[in-house]
């Protein structure tokens, strides 16, 4: 069986253990995806570009950093093995303070629809990764809200204090790109605990990597055609 996760294809295949766990814990492809999808939001309307940054900020330090590590030590499974809970937590906390600090300031100074949006994903960060009342809130449609809608109602949000249509629109293409993404990375885990076949398992990692990099370069191209046009 799997005692953790350093063997999977976003973990460094270089640097010691607690460097290769360090950047692991943050699934930076995944983390990546999401933040593109705050940027989607932002580029859906007229948009500042330092709105753009702050929203990305955000999410990277709240979902990226902050549920990750809470999942790590909060969660039924360790999949990074035995870590130094007070450290993990306190990097938890004190990311989780810096992104709310951003979405606050913006939140009193013209985007009071980000306080709302707000609520629900740290609501969404605590029961999910920690798995509270019962892990009733540890499942697809948890993730489907928090990670593929809510991050492009924020990016709108800071922007324009709207949700545009066209964000709404975009969540259509998010949602589904985020549900192949947990379908494929659920059977990539379980071929990989169950030392399955090899083959099969390459084939789930180059869609996860297609989706995830897919995801991140179109942001990018996105960006640039909204930044020069």
């Amino acid at each position: 069986m799997q005692q953790d996760r350093t063997s999977e294809w976003f973990v460094p295949k270089f640097g010691s253990r607690n460097f290769r766990i360090s950047v692991g814990i943050l699934f930076l492809p995944y983390t990546g995806m999401i933040v593109s999808f705050t940027a989607w939001g932002s580029l859906s309307g007229p948009f500042s570009f330092e709105r753009l940054v702050a929203i990305c900020l955000l999410y990277f330090f709240a979902l990226g950093i902050s549920a990750h590590c809470l999942d790590a030590v909060g969660g039924k499974t360790k999949p990074w093995g035995i870590l130094p809970k007070k450290k993990v937590w306190a990097i938890a906390f004190v990311s989780l303070a810096i992104s709310c600090t951003i979405g606050l300031y913006f939140a009193f100074l013209d985007s009071p629809l980000l306080i709302p949006i707000g609520i629900a994903e740290v609501f969404f960060l605590f029961a999910y990764n920690l798995e509270l009342f019962g892990g009733k809130f540890h499942n697809n449609t948890s993730v489907l809200i928090s990670w593929a809608i809510l991050p492009i109602f924020a990016g709108s949000a800071i922007q324009t204090n709207s949700i545009s249509l066209e964000a709404l629109i975009l969540c259509i293409p998010s949602s589904l790109l985020t549900y192949a993404l947990i379908i494929t990375s659920r059977r990539y885990k379980e071929l990989k605990r169950s030392f399955g076949n090899i083959t099969l398992i390459h084939k789930k990692e180059l869609i996860l990597k297609m989706i995830t990099f897919g995801v991140v370069t179109g942001t990018v191209l996105f960006f640039i055609l909204r930044f020069f046009n």
